[in-house]
Order: C-alpha cells, then structure tokens, then sequence
C-alpha cells in the first residue's frame, strides 16, 4: 500500500481504473435485449386467462411457440365461452378428445399471416387467405340497434385491434369452422336447392363438384364458383313450350329437360353430354376458380365451364348484377346476386345465389380496360397498395402468378403511387432494357377477353429515358407498331389550340385520362389491331432492344392496356383522373361508377371541354 501511494498520481488513477474494470467484468449484465415490450400474440393470450381455451388448443397443436416468434399475423381469438359452445356442438368435455388434425385445421382458420386492421376490412372476403388456405369473409350486422362486425356469417368481434409485439388480435364470441362439405354437399345439404341437385345429377356435374382439390402441371388447384338457383326461383320461371304453345313452370326436372335437354342430330336428347342444352346450362353456372362477391365486385368479365361463354358482372350501388350489360343501345336487365346466402366458403369452392334464373348469352366483342396495376400481389399489400401516401414496392421474377419475364432475378416490378393516373398508380419496370442488369420482356396476363377484333392501346407515362423501342405482342404474335416511351405527341401546352382529340387518334395516339394534365405526361399510344380467337384470358408482352446506356429505374412505367372493338369508339369513355379502384366499387366497365366517364358525363361535369 505505501509501495502505491509512492506512485505518481496519474500512474495511481490508471491502475484504480483497471481493477474497476477488472470487478465490473466479473459481476452479472443486466442488458435490455429489446426495445419494444409488447407481449407477442402467445404472450398475451397467456396471461389473459378468458382465452385459457384457446390457448390450451394452440399448446396442444404446437401453434403456441409458433405464434410467440417474430413476425406479422392476425388472430381472430376465441373466448373461453366460444370454446366451451364449440366442444358442446362437438360434444366433448374436454379438448384432448379432439382429434389432433381437426384443431390444427381449427387453429390455422384463425390465423392470417399478414396483419390486418378492422378499417382495412371490407364487406366479403379478406385479402389475405389463411393459413389453412380458406378466405374469411367479414360484414356487418345490427342486432337491437346495436352493429357489429362479422367473421364468416357466425361470430361477432367483440374486442379489435389489439395490438401485439407480432401482430394483431380481433376477439370473437364464436369459434369459426373449418369448411368440410364439397359445393355437391353444400348444396345438397340446402333442402331450397332441391332441384337444384337433382338437375346436377342428372348431368353428372354433382360428382365432379363433390371431388376433392387437385393441381395441374402448372400447379393451378381446381377450386369451383357455383352460382346456385332456388325452388323458389324455379317456381317462378315460366315457358312457352312451341310444339304446344302452352306455357309450363320449370319447377321440376322433366320441365327442365323438355325445356333445355334437346337431341344432337340423330341422337336422343342426353342432360350427361357435354354438348345437351341442360348440361350447358348448368356448365354455364360454374367458374373456375375461388370468386367471392368482392371478385364479382370488381372483375367484369367471368369465363364459366361453358366453353367460351362468359358471365358479365358490375356492381350498381349495392347490387351486384350478372349479365347486365347494353348491346346496341338497349339495356339487358340483369340477375342479381343474393348477398345475404352468398360467399359460402365450401372445401372445393364457393358457394353463391342468384335471385332470377338465366341463360347462356352470346356475346359481342366488349371492351377491356386491363390496369396492369391490378395484380393479386400487390392488392395483398394493404399498407400501401392504392393509398393515400402508399410508398412504392414491387416483387422479383418468379413472384408473381400473373407476370413473368426474362431477365433480372433481383430486379423489380414495382407498383408506383402517381396521382393522376387511372386509380393513381402505374406499373414500373426496375430498368426495362437488355441484358442481365435488366428486366429484357414482361408478359402479362390478362382478364377475359371476348373473342372478336380488338384495337390495342397502351397508356404509359412519358419520359426521357425510358425505352425507344418497346414491342409488344398479343398470344406471342408481334403487333404493327412500336412504342417508344420517350416521345410525346403533338399535344401543345395550350390545350384550346392543341391538337383536337380525332387528329391525334389518327396519328395512333390519345388522352385517355379526363380531365387531362399535360404535365402528367400520360399518353396512350394504338399497338395495333389483333383478333382475338377465343374468349379467355390471354397473353400480352413487352419487349425492348434498348441497351443499358438508358432505361433507368424509373423510367418505364405504363397504365392501362385497353382492348376496345374495332367498331367502337376509341376515345371515349375516357379514365377519371386519380380514381382509386378498391375491392367493392364499381368495375371498369361501369359507366355508372366513377372509374370512366363518357363525353356526355364531361360535358356537362365541372371540368367538362367539349373539345377534348
């Protein structure tokens, strides 16, 4: 000790600094590992204990550990009282009576791996599937003046939007169900679809809606939509038989047949021949495919089984119509779709029911306005999907199920927020130009398309280094004309003596936006002139051979490819500028919505100019 106090004082606090740090060492850390202490979705129904039950149901399945981990889920969370009505239907006393398989299917029903708010619910389905693969479909219901929102038809939210370290919980007052029943069972479980089922037998369409899901080679499942007919509805459709001119009520199956079931040349009439009347007649009731209400909502144009027959489909208010449409100049009344019983959730399909019954109708050619925006991927995207201040994103090749392209594995196609474009956002390609730095061809999918002779237009945003020489391609055939994305049209500033909207259309180009902004820079330019074979979804791809010295990533961005009749007018209806297609509006081809707007609604509207 005197040894250290002989020591030089600077000498002395340096070696007292090191044995602090030697005892500081050697004691135990008391470190933050988070910042955030928000108990994850386990946690938090742990120390709940009116969701004891479900949370014995997740130990048991081994989801408990599953849903602690990081991540983005939603939970729709069963009380005790849910549970416990739930193993009485079962009836069951406790819940190791249950077979494992069935609460794993129960506990994945509930989850949904993306986190979803109430005010991102709409009236039908979810975006987002879940993890047991079904959708769930929420509403709203008014029960002594008291509403509520609800979850598949059955349970109430009683406590939203609560708020976990992984995500979000919605408690309900009832546990959902798995769909078991196939569309054939469903619908023969309805003592109102009576006649219904037999006419399914009787054209053997009810063992092929009571198969179980399978795939094909391009791992596309074999989910059905039925569009289903009551007693009631049959009893009031009524026809005029013309070997008697006496008019009978397609009531019952024999009434069907002599209406529908007809011989094929020398054949007898056969309701299990593909081709019988009856037998289309059901076919034409039957899309391939999950399509719920929000689909029919917004999708314009269904293909059905019926080779290359189509279902037409709008929303008009709060309606949804089937085969509405005006054909020259005179409106065909629709059939409407009950909302109430429709959206049922089957193990194979979709069950849903119409109010009137319908035949199948030939179709002219009619328009298709195909956002390119509209894909499935990015309308999961519900943060920032076609919302105010959404920020851009996009996804790499192999991502998405309705485009592919040649090219870039890290390279994006991204969706882009623009205000003043159709639904105010364009379709960017992350450097659209040759060369592995790059994203060389984009082929997209589009809607149904009737067949017929179509003009093409692609509408894209102007800029100076974006691609010269896009070419494009309909079903792999090149049409007549290239487009190059850096050049504008003869459309001066001065709109009043600019270029009238017909001159312009005979140089291959358009304002398709009302009203239009020339500092938008968004101009559609004619592709060429195609005939559409076969009504379908088809193909369309575009191609560049410009090198890497441009394309930048933010030069190639395009809006809505629209396929209109030869015979119709090119120029209007025009798109509302900014207008925000969500899932419940009206679809594009709905004049009375607000996604076009035709010449006469302009010139009579606020921003009306009748020379544009």
């Amino acid at each position: 000790m005197k040894r250290l106090l002989r020591l030089p004082s600077v000498w002395r606090l340096t070696l007292l600094f090191l044995i602090t740090l030697v005892i500081q060492s050697c004691s135990e850390q008391k470190i933050k590992e988070s910042t955030d202490e928000t108990p994850n979705i386990t946690e938090f129904i742990r120390a709940n204990p009116d969701y004891s039950l479900f949370l014995e149901i997740l130990d048991i399945t081994n989801y408990a550990s599953f849903m602690n981990t990081y991540g983005t889920y939603t939970m729709f969370l069963p009380t005790n009282e849910a549970v416990e009505e739930y193993m009485s239907d079962l009836g069951v006393n406790s819940l190791s009576q249950i077979p494992l398989d069935d609460l794993q299917a129960l506990v994945k029903l509930h989850i949904l791996e993306q986190k979803i708010n109430t005010t991102e619910f709409t009236d039908g389905k979810l975006a987002t599937p879940s993890m047991y693969g079904q959708y769930l479909i929420t509403g709203a219901a008014n029960n002594n003046n008291v509403s509520s929102t609800t979850v598949n038809k059955t349970a109430n939210i009683v406590v939203s939007n609560i708020e976990t370290g992984n995500g979000i919980i919605h408690v309900i007052d009832q546990v959902l169900h798995v769909a078991t029943k196939t569309l054939a069972e469903r619908i023969e479980a309805d003592p109102n679809l009576s006649l219904f089922t037999e006419v399914l037998k009787a054209t053997g369409w009810y063992e092929k809606l009571n198969k179980p899901i399978t795939s094909d080679e391009n791992n596309i499942s074999s989910f059905l939509t039925v569009l289903a007919q009551s007693n009631e509805v049959y009893n009031t459709t009524t026809w005029k038989n013309p070997a008697n001119n006496q008019t009978i009520t397609l009531n019952t199956l024999e009434n069907l047949k002599l209406r529908y079931s007809k011989p094929i040349g020398d054949n007898p009439a056969d309701p299990t021949n593909p081709a019988d009347s009856l037998n289309l007649y059901v076919q034409y009731r039957i899309i391939p495919g999950l399509n719920y209400l929000a689909d029919f909502a917004t999708t314009p144009v269904f293909l059905t089984k019926a080779p290359l027959e189509v279902i037409s489909s709008k929303l008009k208010g709060q309606n949804i119509l089937l085969n509405e449409d005006v054909f020259n100049g005179v409106l065909e009344e629709g059939v409407g779709m009950i909302r109430t019983l429709s959206d049922e959730t089957c193990s194979n399909g979709v069950l849903h029911y119409v109010d009137e019954n319908f035949s199948i109708k030939k179709r002219l050619p009619s328009p298709v306005y195909f956002d390119l925006c509209d894909q499935p991927e990015y309308a999961n995207n519900t943060a920032n999907y076609r919302k105010d201040g959404g920020s851009s994103f996009g996804f790499a090749k192999g991502q998405m199920t309705d485009v592919i392209w040649t090219g870039s594995s890290s390279y994006t196609l991204d969706w882009n927020p623009y205000g003043t474009a159709t639904n105010g956002d364009l379709c960017r390609a992350f450097r659209f130009r040759v060369g592995s730095g790059g994203l060389n061809d984009i082929e997209f999918t589009t809607p149904v398309i009737i067949k017929g002779r179509y003009k093409i237009w692609v509408s894209y945003c102007q800029n100076p280094r974006a691609s010269i020489d896009t070419k494009v391609f309909f079903n792999g055939v090149q049409t007549s004309r290239l487009i190059n994305q850096r050049e504008s049209p003869n459309d001066p500033a001065d709109l009043t003596r600019g270029l009238a909207d017909r001159v312009l259309e005979s140089q291959g180009y358009k304002r398709y936006i009302f009203p239009h902004v020339q500092s938008s820079r968004l101009y559609s330019r004619l592709a060429g002139i195609v005939e559409v074979e076969t009504t379908g979804r088809h193909k369309i791809k575009f191609v560049t051979t410009t090198g890497s010295g441009s394309g930048g990533n933010d030069a190639d961005r395009w809006d809505v490819v629209e396929f209109r009749p030869v015979d119709m007018d090119q120029i209007w209806p025009k798109f509302r500028s900014g207008y925000k297609n969500q899932p419940g509006q009206a679809s594009g081809n709905d004049l009375n919505g607000d996604y076009l707007i035709s010449r006469e609604e302009a010139d009579r509207g606020d921003n009306g100019n009748s020379g544009y």
